[in-house]
């Protein structure tokens, strides 16, 4: 899961070591980017149109991802998707990085040629680092929310879902609520999947937490006490959960977006019973966040990765992996919505919570003020 499993751990700010892109992306001394035309266009029709856009990406030949885990949200699916259809090589570094990591190694690798072209993050790290993305509006920008993007196409929302638990059902009760997890059933075994200081659904576990707990969007103090509470209680388990420790039984219960517990018990149907719930009174919403690094050594391939991804054909291969695509109101209302993948997505009741912009970085400041002493 995107530590986003390891984004989980690997997200305790952990120096980022060097990163190692596919053996057949060599490091090149400099970023071609600064010489190709692509580097600046807010639109394929800025480029001239998307065949223009295709044969410039086509002459860089490759593009650079990183922290996208295969089984994340259908990343795996997605990834060879693109390479078939357009013929480019997807070179992808750290799939287990956190969204932090991200950032890190676009500033590390800044100049050369294995640098990442585009980002995918938590909205957190997100909104500390715009300046760091380049403006550009996909053919289906008007589909989005406004909501759910930046009006300068700095960055733009791409799939979401809802903070579940995932349990084990054979070794747990099933938890109706984010408080059943300080029972003695639970002891030493509530996994979250990351740092919340650095990761985008460790964070929204925190978030999720704070609301189970008579907490809120704006405040959710409560969100990192409960957390101490299960540390002093011994039921929180410092464990960075992985689709290998959820399978061992090392990490019983596991707190982490719905479509990424879906995925775990789809994954291990026969072996346990992997179930997901998303607690009623507890209803977190978040989307993920696309963005074009200023500083892509790919720029044309970075560009056309994006138009991709917001077709319909990206857009149902997110909902494919169990993520709810961000246009799937617009392509609902225009028939094209894979509506048995949607059917099947987790239930929940109630009306979700959205954190705006300035809630976010209010409980980001929060966090990172309290997290450590709290939970550490």
């Amino acid at each position: 899961m995107h530590t986003r499993f390891a984004r989980a751990g690997a997200l305790v700010a952990t120096s980022l070591l060097a990163i190692s892109v596919a053996a057949c992306s060599p490091p090149e001394k400099e970023s071609p980017a600064s010489s190709s035309n692509a580097a600046t266009p807010a639109s394929a029709a800025d480029l001239g149109g998307m065949d223009q856009l295709v044969a410039a990406a086509k002459k860089e030949g490759q593009l650079n991802v990183i922290a996208l885990p295969p089984d994340w949200a259908n990343y795996g699916e997605i990834i060879k998707a693109f390479e078939a259809k357009y013929g480019l090589k997807v070179n992808s570094a750290q799939p287990d990085a956190s969204s932090q990591d991200e950032i890190n190694a676009a500033n590390r690798l800044k100049g050369q040629g294995n640098a990442p072209d585009v980002f995918d993050l938590g909205g957190a790290v997100a909104l500390a680092n715009v300046a760091m993305f380049a403006p550009y509006k996909v053919a289906t920008w008007a589909e989005v929310p406004d909501a759910l993007k930046e009006a300068g196409g700095a960055w733009i929302n791409d799939y979401g879902g809802y903070m579940s638990i995932g349990y084990d059902a054979g070794k747990v009760p099933a938890p109706a609520s984010v408080a059943d997890l300080l029972k003695p059933e639970f002891k030493g075994k509530v996994a979250l999947n990351g740092d919340p200081t650095q990761a985008g659904a460790a964070f929204s576990g925190v978030v999720m937490a704070a609301l189970g707990n008579g907490g809120s969007a704006d405040d959710v103090a409560k969100g990192v006490d409960f957390f101490g509470q299960l540390k002093k209680a011994g039921n929180f388990l410092p464990v960075d959960p992985t689709p290998a420790t959820i399978e061992s039984g090392q990490t019983p219960v596991v707190i982490d977006w719905d479509y990424l517990n879906v995925a775990q018990g789809t994954k291990l149907k026969g072996k346990l019973d992997w179930k997901t719930v998303v607690p009623a009174n507890a209803v977190l919403g978040s989307y993920y966040v696309q963005a074009i690094s200023k500083d892509a050594p790919h720029p044309a391939a970075a560009r056309l990765w994006q138009e991709f991804l917001y077709s319909d054909a990206g857009q149902n291969l997110w909902l494919k992996g169990g993520a709810r695509p961000v246009r799937a109101d617009a392509m609902d209302k225009a028939g094209t919505l894979d509506k048995t993948a949607y059917a099947a997505l987790p239930p929940f009741t109630g009306s979700p919570v959205f954190l705006t912009d300035a809630q976010t970085q209010k409980a980001k400041d929060y966090l990172a003020a309290n997290w450590a002493k709290t939970v550490s």
